[in-house]
């Protein structure tokens, strides 16, 4: 399987970033760590190796990079419009650094996101918010509200960083009808914490007529193991 190694500075974030990519091949999907993960937890959790096949024939592209968390939504040191920021920053070296590589190698395809638990946030909301540039979705064991984070603070930014905020009041057709055009999945266990959040969010999506699927696996909890036979069955 081809495994490629990539680190650099990035101006948004002024800190250099680490991304792995797997695979030679196939549709792009950018892998978001869990809580404070790092660009290797995909590969040392197994994931990747449960997308071997996939991998090596060319039917799939993994573009696994680090978080920030720890110093936006989980740093509770510092004062959540300094989280919101940092937060920012993030999705700016997303945008800014990470895309164009993904389209260096890949070309004009439409772009993927991943994550399992926290990642499914980083995930959802980025696909949300630029419906354009990432096509297709897939959460696992997702949980998409931020406000637990933010100690009472709200203010725009967080509004429109958060998919249960902004989207039941989302009615501009630019966006809207991207998302309809778009795929998105959304998978957890019946034993999953986080199972309500996601009937819950599929619910929001139905309700402003966005096609999507919910699957809820059997004898399935909210950890890795569960995640390894998801990620098989609906990546990409």
């Amino acid at each position: 399987m081809h495994r490629e190694y990539h680190r650099w500075f990035a101006r948004s974030l002024d800190r250099d970033m680490d991304l792995l990519i797997f695979g030679h091949d196939g549709p792009p999907v950018i892998v978001f760590p869990s809580s404070m993960g790092a660009f290797f937890e995909y590969e040392d959790r197994g994931m990747v190796g449960a997308l071997a096949d996939k991998l090596e024939h060319g039917g799939l592209r993994l573009f696994c990079v680090s978080s920030v968390d720890s110093e936006s939504w989980y740093a509770k040191r510092i004062h959540p419009r300094h989280r919101v920021m940092r937060h920012l920053h993030y999705e700016a070296y997303l945008l800014n650094d990470v895309v164009p590589l993904v389209r260096h190698l890949s070309g004009d395809r439409g772009i993927g996101v991943t994550g399992c638990s926290f990642g499914a946030y980083h995930a959802m909301a980025l696909a949300l918010r630029h419906p354009y540039t990432f096509t297709s979705c897939i959460t696992m064991g997702g949980a998409f509200d931020i406000t637990q984070f933010l100690n009472g603070y709200f203010d725009e930014d967080c509004y429109f960083l958060n998919p249960l905020s902004f989207l039941p009041g989302m009615g501009d057709p630019y966006y809207l009808d991207q998302y309809r055009r778009n795929k998105w999945v959304l998978v957890t266990g019946d034993a999953d914490i986080c199972r309500e959040a996601n009937e819950q969010f599929s619910w929001l999506l139905h309700s402003k007529g966005i096609p999507h699927s919910l699957h809820v696996w059997n004898q399935s909890k909210h950890d890795w193991p569960d995640w390894l036979p998801m990620a098989a069955a609906y990546v990409p």
